[in-house]
């Protein structure tokens, strides 16, 4: 299985990368195959036909689970993230991939963010979503408290639709 992180964080090494991390860990057990950095692809985002970005791209394309991680910015994902999603294709960009709509915050004031703002776009490009998006508080994410539950709960689903996805078959 094919696994990779995607932070859409303005500020490179980021908590939000951090946490996108540590949540694939908690769920496959193993670190991430692939890292994408989003801010380190630069002005790249801006335009169409960046080969680091196209790189990117058919990387988290390539995978079989990805975590697609933001802080929340006015309420939403952040515009750096909205520049690397906009290079996939509507419908197939992310077909066969499972994801996992992640977003960090303050408080829980907008703990539905990464449910109806992030996991849309994904299910719009392709990608099969089969858990609710998770949201944590930016300072406790690391403390297995804050991911017990949603692993316990949606590991088995994530995991066996990477797999059955990666055998060719619908879950």
């Amino acid at each position: 299985m094919i696994t990779t992180v995607v932070a859409g964080n303005p500020k490179p090494a980021s908590r939000t990368l951090d946490a996108a991390t540590v949540v694939l860990e908690r769920l496959t057990g193993r670190a991430p195959d692939h890292v994408v950095d989003v801010i380190e692809l630069g002005p790249g985002l801006l335009g169409w036909g960046d080969e680091a970005v196209a790189e990117a791209v058919r990387t988290v394309s390539g995978s079989d689970l990805v975590v697609i991680a933001s802080p929340t910015y006015k309420a939403t994902y952040t515009g750096v993230l909205k520049l690397f999603l906009d290079q996939f294709a509507t419908a197939d960009g992310l077909a066969d991939v499972v994801a996992v709509p992640l977003m960090l915050g303050a408080g829980p004031a907008h703990a539905l963010a990464p449910e109806v703002f992030l996991k849309p776009v994904l299910v719009e490009l392709g990608a099969t979503v089969p858990a609710p998006a998770l949201y944590l508080n930016d300072k406790h994410y690391s403390e297995p408290a804050s991911t017990e539950a949603w692993i316990a709960r949606w590991r088995g689903v994530l995991l066996g639709a990477a797999t059955s996805l990666q055998e060719g078959t619908r879950p």
